[in-house]
């Protein structure tokens, strides 16, 4: 799996606005400064300092870290090499990006393909990295949101590169808890869900538990959740995925 792009535009972002608090600078004096700096009139502004800080770019300037790092008074060249590798690595794209049709900003596969750990509860259905293909196309054929075959194709696809981080050669530690209503919808022409399953729960980095009926009404019955843990020092993050593929981020 390649390098994760939206990895290390989170660890560049959360560097940047470090930096500054740490000596106590305001979003906006820095912009001023940085519009000094650079010579350039425009192009330099709080709400673009903000951006940056935050996440919430897809592109960034070399230059324009360069400067922010003169400001803040960075020189030794080891750190300031840091900063710039993490630019240049946040430019990249992973396979998803080909698949922004269906994965949308691809923000949540990003992520997930560095998680050192990934947990999961699922309620309604297999969690997607343990998806046969056959589940996956039943899972999404009815979906409003699926307009043709040929759509429904591009996402299962997508659904199985996913899977290709469970193959690594150092996987992340995967563990889900999966409510036996789950496997009860699974139907006889589905039965090798069933079978990979099984097969899966054998992997030394997979961990899988199911949550009996018998265990009553419980604090996660309204819906799944995704904790992605990540190496020091990225904190961990956690989503809620749906269908369609449309993830709402929140880092914990």
């Amino acid at each position: 799996m390649a390098i994760s792009p939206t990895l290390r535009r989170r660890h560049l972002s959360s560097l940047l606005r470090e930096a500054r608090e740490k000596r106590g600078l305001t979003a906006k004096w820095v912009a001023e400064k940085a519009k000094e700096r650079s010579g350039r009139e425009r192009g330099w502004s709080e709400s673009k300092l903000n951006r940056l800080e935050s996440g919430v770019w897809k592109r960034v300037r070399a230059e324009d870290i360069t400067v922010l790092l003169d400001i803040y008074g960075i020189t030794a060249p080891d750190e300031r090499a840091t900063y710039l590798t993490l630019v240049r690595e946040a430019m990249q794209k992973g396979w998803w990006a080909s698949y922004s049709d269906v994965l949308g900003t691809g923000e949540f596969v990003g992520l997930e393909a560095e998680a050192s750990r990934i947990r999961t509860f699922e309620s309604a259905a297999i969690p997607g990295l343990l998806q046969t293909e056959d589940y996956a196309r039943a899972l999404m054929r009815d979906s409003e949101q699926i307009g043709s075959s040929a759509s429904l194709d591009r996402r299962v696809q997508a659904r199985m590169l996913r899977q290709q981080i469970l193959n690594q050669s150092s996987p992340p530690d995967f563990h889900t808890v999966i409510d036996e209503s789950v496997l009860l919808r699974i139907t006889p022409e589905l039965a090798g869900q069933l079978d990979h399953l099984w097969e899966a729960s054998h992997r030394p980095h997979t961990d899988i538990r199911i949550l009996p009926l018998s265990r009553g009404p419980h604090a996660a019955m309204t819906g799944q959740f995704v904790i992605l843990d990540f190496p020091l020092p990225n904190q961990p993050v956690v989503y809620l995925e749906a269908l369609a593929e449309e993830i709402l981020p929140g880092q914990t």
